[in-house]
């Protein structure tokens, strides 16, 4: 029991609507964008029909998106990233022009479904050291204010989607929860604001978060269905730290004159990919539980009646960035191009159903070439590095799918990475006479050489970015190629 309280804090420390009378009807999941080749947005949004998804929350105003929602019968909540609180903030012109082009144009002219704005994107992060502290407030007063001016003051709600590490608790029990000290005065402004104006609060929690930073936590306990020791709070008993994080919440919320504050689950889910506790048994266990609970209307212990649960997420996302680890970009339920991951069950045995009309370069892949020398190992450790700091190569390495290749195998993942993200160009398959085109798909499952989708006749593919992260995700992956040559003495 003890293990379970000290665990149980140290989760909430590391992480990361409909009115109380109202239960949920339908799904919905978040539609990230950060994609090299992005799968088109009417595929996506028949993708969400499909599957039973009635409600979407989408990170930015994305026009593609924003349009391919229009007259769907899907509900929308439209993000604001928080590289834009300090414009917003700043003047309530600024966010009256942004409510103008990203919520009245599109509700007036095709038909997008907007229910609500999502102000910054969990900006009281410990990480972020305070740079959105005094922003998002205004921010949110300012897009409050522009939507009355617009006339959609009562149609549209805001909201602010925040972290679990806002809230604490100094007991390590839910019932112990409060905000974080030196947040307590603004968050109360905050919800005080939001209540005032029919918002809601929007919280993200991730119990696979608690396993990736902290060995020690018991993983059972990360699921619903699970052989856990339970957290004993008085007379309610935790089976599973998703409702002990919930309901510490909400004890944060009654301390402080809030008890029926409207909450949201604005991210919730489980990567496939990336992570030794990222992989498809896992993300499949945790979801189906997951969805399960959502169609059947269960609540936690504190709160019966069941929040909109916003699934993290529809899609994998290659463009994401790898700085919190490489599991970031294999959080979808499906792949980057909509084909089903893993079985599951939708509700009354309804299956996923794939994305559909999905078009594709070339049955052709980039691996390393049968008669290529590895004499000279610097030359194949640039090759490699440059291919993984352009491409994604988070498959690669222990724990995730790719992490049994031999190395020429790896060499080839990460040439193969590269040849796919620049669309086939045949000049994205040299690396210095190292690599070759070939008709033979070099698949070794569990991994699994990507084909990319067509995007040509769409805008032009992102340009990859280069961060620190991919960096060195490349430079691992080089010195994975190169050790592995050295030590099997491949020449």
């Amino acid at each position: 029991m003890g293990q379970i309280r000290l665990v149980w804090f140290l989760f909430l420390c590391l992480l990361g609507h409909e009115g109380l009378a109202k239960g949920v009807l339908g799904l919905a999941c978040n539609w990230g964008l950060q994609s090299t080749h992005p799968l088109p947005p009417n595929i996506v949004v028949r993708l969400l029909k499909d599957n039973g998804f009635n409600k979407v929350k989408l990170f930015e105003a994305d026009t593609g998106a924003l349009k391919a929602l229009g007259r769907s019968g899907i509900q929308v909540m439209v993000g604001i990233p928080n590289d834009m609180l300090a414009s917003l903030a700043s003047a309530v012109g600024n966010a009256e022009a942004w409510v103008k082009q990203n919520v009245s144009y599109y509700i007036s002219t095709h038909g997008t479904d907007i229910r609500s704005v999502a102000i910054g994107n969990e900006p009281f992060l410990h990480s972020y050291k305070d740079m959105f502290v005094r922003t998002t407030l205004p921010a949110l007063e300012n897009i409050q204010a522009a939507l009355i001016k617009a006339g959609l003051g009562k149609q549209v709600k805001v909201t602010i989607p925040l972290n679990a590490d806002v809230y604490q608790t100094d007991s390590g029990l839910p019932s112990g929860g409060n905000f974080r000290p030196e947040l307590l005065d603004l968050m109360t402004k905050i919800i005080k604001f939001l209540q005032e104006n029919g918002g809601f609060i929007t919280i993200n929690i991730y119990p696979f978060l608690s396993l990736q930073a902290d060995p020690s936590f018991p993983k059972e306990y990360a699921f619903f269905n699970n052989t856990a020791s339970p957290l004993v709070d008085g007379s309610i008993v935790y089976t599973n730290v998703y409702d002990a994080n919930f309901d510490t919440l909400i004890s944060a919320l009654e301390k402080n004159g809030f008890g029926r504050m409207p909450i949201v689950v604005g991210e919730v889910g489980w990567p496939t990919d990336g992570d030794p506790n990222g992989n498809i048994d896992n993300a499949k266990r945790f979801n189906q539980a997951l969805i399960s609970r959502i169609i059947q209307g269960q609540g936690s212990p504190k709160r019966r009646t069941p929040p909109d649960v916003y699934i993290f997420s529809l899609l994998d996302e290659d463009h994401k960035s790898t700085l919190p680890g490489n599991f970031e970009r294999h959080w979808g339920i499906f792949k980057y191009d909509g084909s089903v991951k893993y079985p599951l069950d939708m509700g009354n045995g309804r299956a996923l159903v794939p994305a559909k009309g999905v078009k594709y370069l070339a049955k052709q892949w980039c691996v390393m070439s049968p008669s290529a020398s590895s004499s000279d190992p610097n030359t194949l450790a640039q090759s490699v590095t440059y291919a993984c700091e352009n491409a994604d190569c988070t498959s690669l390495g222990y724990g995730s799918s790719c992490g049994n290749l031999d190395a020429q195998s790896n060499a080839s993942y990460a040439f193969n990475s590269y040849f796919q993200t620049m669309n086939q160009s045949k000049e994205a398959c040299s690396f210095n006479n190292l690599a070759t085109i070939t008709n033979v798909d070099p698949s070794k499952p569990p991994c699994r050489f990507e084909i990319m989708i067509d995007t040509r006749k769409q805008k032009a593919a992102r340009t990859p970015f280069k961060s620190s992260a991919s960096k060195m995700e490349g430079i691992f992956a080089a010195l994975v190629v190169v050790l592995g040559l050295v030590i099997c003495g491949v020449h």
